[in-house]
């Protein structure tokens, strides 16, 4: 197994050299080129680092850019941080006071804000602007390729024990927190994500749709295309329209994305005209996916649509829905090889749930980690006895299939009753004319709590308030059914895509007040 991810770049260059690697627009390199510039790029950053090397933050849009500076800045052996181009500078703050990178690389336009927000000039980390024009891929690889042949370098391997990234959080219950991943864990997520997930050496083309700044775009588009050597087409966002386009004209044959994009594409105005003949399948992540999203893809493409789960402390993939064994709906499949899953008490930890009963998910495995930055109390609380606790609600069944029900803080008490608001989700997206919905619970003087419901219906749909509610009470107990049901133009997301109940929970408190 690699010792991380950089020498799957290496051994995938040095196997496979010609192969096309990665694409974006009209330009394309190969695994050569694309080790070599890697490995010039490391030396340049190398040049600005202090030692031993401190976090590398990296904020880039989608490019050639930013996969190569991912695998050069890792391969130097610092903590790579790839961070989201949108934020503001208060978001840029946070988290920039919390990490104390000694590198910071953005585009030319994210300048200013970095600049406004920096330490002074003693401590002040150095900042690598990209200008538009190298955000083309072409002139920045060419100087690369430029300076390599001037000196050879080969891409240095770190190793497993060090700390190969510092991801953090979306922050949507607070402030966000630095997730620290030792090399030998990416590595090893990959390697078991392999296992769940074959694919086919050499022949691969994967399209990159979500943000590359997203542990779950690295690992399952920038990780798994160096992994089998396949070529990794990236499109600099998502456009339903750019996405259908792409699949069809570079033959892809795999599509990992969030529910948000399936979505899209389900919906989208002459969706049946697109070839999906080469696509062999598409993994779903990073938030739940709806079984009407689920079967209405597959009966659309005819290529399956494997669900999974994890979370950036646990590398990030900790089950898979898988070729291995039958798809069940509203599962994220079994535990991933050599990773433990278990349900406890959500108020006794100690105490094993039985098979059925909802409880917290805690795992442990090779690609848990090592804890949070500068933050010895969050780690304790997420790490005890080995296990990662990751405050997520499910349950297993007798096969070893994982559910998942909610996030702890989600779960609403309804007059006494615990409810899982994911349940209420998946009914209202069942029905033919809604697109998405989010529940979340709301606080009530008589009931303690009580649901509301925000759905967004498909384009055409003149469904009305009183059909959802109606379609609710066909299919859920009274106290399932939301007290508060409105429908949408769409629905506040977060930073990396989710959709953000935190937003949507305050906005109906508002409302109610």
């Amino acid at each position: 197994m690699a010792s991380s991810p950089v020498e799957l770049l290496r051994s995938a260059a040095e196997d496979a050299p010609d192969l096309p690697a990665l694409r974006c627009g009209n330009f394309e390199i190969t695994y050569r080129d694309y080790a070599r510039a890697a490995a010039a790029l490391a030396e340049k950053l190398v040049a600005l680092q202090s030692d031993p090397p401190s976090p590398i933050v990296i904020c880039l849009p989608n490019s050639i850019e930013i996969a190569l500076f991912i695998f050069a800045a890792q391969a130097t052996g610092a903590a790579v941080c790839t961070l989201n181009p949108g934020y503001t500078r208060r978001e840029l703050k946070i988290v920039l006071d919390d990490a104390q990178p000694g590198v910071i690389v953005c585009a030319h336009e994210k300048a200013a804000d970095i600049e406004a927000i920096s330490p002074p000039s003693q401590s002040r980390p150095h900042l690598w602007a990209l200008e538009r024009g190298e955000l083309d891929g072409r002139a920045f690889v060419a100087e690369l390729l430029a300076e390599w042949e001037r000196s050879r370098p080969e891409l240095p391997i770190p190793s497993a024990e060090t700390i190969g990234a510092l991801l953090y959080t979306g922050g949507t219950s607070g402030r966000p927190k630095g997730v620290l991943l030792e090399n030998g864990a990416i590595a090893a997520n990959v390697e078991q994500r392999e296992r769940m997930l074959p694919t086919e050496k050499d022949s691969e083309r994967i399209l990159c749709v979500m943000p590359l700044f997203h542990t779950f775009a690295i690992s399952m588009c920038l990780h798994l295309a160096a992994r089998c050597r396949g070529l990794l087409v990236i499109m600099p966002r998502y456009r339903p329209d750019w996405v259908l386009e792409a699949l069809e004209n570079h033959r892809i044959t795999r599509l990992p994305a969030g529910p948000t994009v399936f979505n899209g594409l389900l919906g989208f105005d002459g969706v049946d005209r697109f070839d999906f003949s080469h696509l062999k399948c598409a993994y779903s992540g990073s938030a739940p996916l709806p079984k009407s999203t689920l079967n209405a893809w597959a009966e659309l493409t005819g290529a399956a649509l494997y669900e999974g789960y994890g979370q950036t402390e646990a590398g990030p993939i900790l089950s898979y829905n898988s070729p291995a064994a039958p798809i069940r709906a509203g599962s994220v499949g079994k535990a991933a090889p050599h990773t433990q899953i278990e349900i406890v008490d959500a108020l006794d930890p100690d105490r094993i749930l039985p098979v059925g009963q909802i409880g917290e998910i805690r795992a442990r495995g090779p690609q848990i980690m090592s804890g949070y930055l500068n933050a010895p109390d969050a780690t304790a609380e997420a790490l005890r006895g080995g296990w990662l606790y990751t405050g997520d609600l499910g349950r297993l069944d007798e096969e070893g299939y994982l559910f998942i029900e909610d996030r702890k803080k989600d779960m609403a008490i309804v007059g006494g009753y615990n409810v899982y608001p994911r349940e209420i989700d998946e009914v209202l997206s069942a029905h033919p004319a809604v697109a998405e919905a989010a529940v979340v619970g709301v606080s009530d003087a008589y009931r303690g709590e009580i649901l509301a419901a925000h759905v967004v219906l498909r384009a055409g749909s003149d469904a009305s308030e009183e059909d959802l509610r109606a379609h609710c009470q066909e299919q859920l107990v009274k106290y399932k059914v939301p007290a508060v049901l409105r429908i949408l133009e769409d629905l506040p997301r977060t930073s990396v895509g989710k959709i953000d109940k935190k937003e949507l929970r305050a906005r109906a408190e508002g409302s109610r007040s």
